[in-house]
């Protein structure tokens, strides 16, 4: 008798908090947190639906900025002469010649897109220019936060926010040539 004691509590002893064992407490004790619940029409209340839109759906093809000069900008390979609308995946001419000409008009392609951008980086040239208020209002009422910038930097925040997924666009003004790095030869 002593024997079948000994073994019992072996047994016992041997199992007892592995899952296998039939005396292991479950790992998951809400249905919610197992791997084997499924989703029923009760559940709907506790898991919303959402929706998703992809502006382009290649990955790892964001549109990125290589290279500005006083006649345009290098975007993918693609030269583009003046001042543009980047618009991912499509690279639009836009029609401003300077920061003053930044109107509700001009930035209405911005605020029309489907899906909406979440941030417009505006480059004003050599340096930052002060945007109309209207225009920075108009945009803040559609939802779209806006980043205003020399243009150099505007195209590095740009490139910063596309490689990180955000749904952004760029309105970029080529700066003037700049007479600082010149190499004069005597």
């Amino acid at each position: 008798m002593a024997s079948a004691v000994c073994a019992r509590f072996l047994l016992q002893r041997s199992t007892q908090g592995f899952p296998f064992s039939s005396r292991a407490i479950p790992a998951f004790s809400s249905p919610f947190l197992s791997r084997a619940h499924r989703l029923g029409p009760s559940d709907d209340e506790m898991y919303q639906r959402t929706t998703v839109s992809v502006m382009k759906k290649e990955s790892g093809s964001e549109v990125m900025i290589h290279s500005y000069s006083s006649t345009g900008f290098n975007i993918d390979g693609n030269r583009v002469f003046g001042p543009c609308a980047v618009l991912p995946p499509a690279i639009l001419q836009w029609n401003v010649g300077t920061h003053k000409d930044i109107t509700e008009e001009s930035v209405s392609l911005f605020h029309m897109l489907e899906p909406r951008i979440e941030i417009l980086v505006l480059g004003t040239g050599a340096r930052v220019e002060r945007i109309n208020p209207g225009v920075l209002a108009l945009l803040k009422s559609k939802g779209i936060s806006v980043e205003v910038q020399d243009t150099p930097n505007a195209c590095a925040t740009f490139n910063f926010l596309t490689s990180e997924r955000r749904v952004a666009a760029a309105g970029l003004i080529p700066p003037p040539i700049s007479t600082a790095l010149e190499l004069t030869q005597e």
